[in-house]
């Protein structure tokens, strides 16, 4: 009954949000409506499960009703046949709503900065990290969200060796903060004239972007170095000096921005990235005795380990993390990532529930 109470108190709330957000001296007030509106993006998916929970604990006290009070056998079997199939689905409608009740991550909600490198293979990895990069720039697009490029290298080849970009929008680091790490590809290379499936990998870094109450960067502890953008050449060689490579000497961590015309539109650019890596670099720190703690089933930022495979033959992607594989491969390169992303949320919250 306190499981039920504490729901109903939550859609309290989450009515009383709506009533707000169609008050006009609410809607007039900007900052407060945006407020309202996450709040409530934040309680409709829980709100929407205590519905179902609502609808199936009311059928349960009415088949008990009837089973109490029937006078026909028959119909008191087919209301206990129900209400067995009904203790099972709130049951399962439960667990949903406790795993919905894990507090949310507090970055989920910031815009990140995305770094693909390709990895080992040569000029195949190039093509796979060319191909990750238009997998996660289709998935914002169907996601409205915008899309800024810091910093491309290519290969010259239709392939990428590293591309720094930043993603803004609803909820961009809760949907993308379970990419980071290694990528492997199994394909046979259009190069290839024998057939053989080879195997090549690319690195995927998504970073919190981060707020400058967050992370404070003395001038002193930044060497600033300015040169010239490369370029294909002709009139695409920017002939001033406007790219940016700024070094934080007390981490030893380097960054460049060189997509910009203008060197202050760089270094700003530079300056978010840097602050990004910082930020990510400081949650490590404070995670790190947690993770020491328990092994976590969805390894957020770790860079190291083999996350997914794509594997084209086969037209099938492996999540190793969770344990996943999906048929769709063809689907999911073309950027329909929301089966992925949704089933590694829900790992990661089961799994932060089994913890606590």
């Amino acid at each position: 009954m306190e499981f039920y109470t504490k729901l109903k108190s939550i859609k309290e709330k989450f009515d009383k949000i709506e009533e707000q957000l169609s008050d006009p001296n609410i809607i007039s007030d900007q900052a407060k409506y945006v407020t309202l509106g996450k709040e409530r993006r934040e309680l409709i998916q829980l709100v929407e499960a205590f519905n179902q929970y609502d609808y199936i604990y009311k059928n349960i006290a009415g088949n008990q009703e009837i089973i109490d009070s029937a006078d026909d056998e028959e119909l008191s079997e087919i209301a206990e046949k129900e209400l067995k199939e009904l203790k099972e689905q709130l049951a399962a409608v439960e667990e949903k709503i406790k795993i919905l009740l894990v507090p949310i991550d507090p970055d989920d909600d910031k815009n990140v900065i995305m770094e693909i490198r390709a990895g080992t293979g040569g000029d195949e990895a190039g093509l796979f990290a060319a191909d990750l990069y238009r997998m996660y720039s289709r998935y914002a697009e169907m996601r409205g969200w915008k899309q800024e490029i810091i910093d491309l290298s290519d290969t010259g080849l239709g392939g990428i060796k590293e591309i720094v970009f930043s993603l803004i929008g609803e909820n961009v680091f809760g949907d993308l903060k379970f990419e980071s790490g290694v990528h492997r590809v199994q394909r046979v290379p259009a190069t290839e004239g024998s057939g053989r499936v080879h195997t090549s990998a690319a690195s995927v870094v998504v970073l919190p972007e981060a707020e400058d109450v967050e992370i404070n960067i003395d001038p002193g502890d930044l060497r600033i170095d300015v040169y010239r953008s490369g370029g294909a050449g002709g009139q695409n060689v920017n002939k001033v000096e406007t790219a940016i490579r700024i070094t934080h000497i007390p981490t030893g961590l380097v960054v460049q921005c060189q997509d910009e015309r203008s060197q202050l539109k760089n270094r700003q650019k530079a300056m978010k990235v840097l602050k990004a890596r910082l930020y990510d670099r400081k949650l490590n720190e404070q995670n790190s005795e947690i993770a020491a703690q328990r092994k976590l089933m969805v390894k957020r930022g770790d860079r190291s380990d083999k996350i997914r495979t794509y594997n084209f033959p086969q037209n099938r992607v492996t999540d190793h993390r969770i344990g996943l594989t999906l048929y769709n491969l063809s689907e999911i390169i073309q950027g329909n990532l929301n089966e992925l992303v949704e089933k590694l949320k829900l790992a990661d919250r089961a799994e932060k529930l089994q913890a606590n």
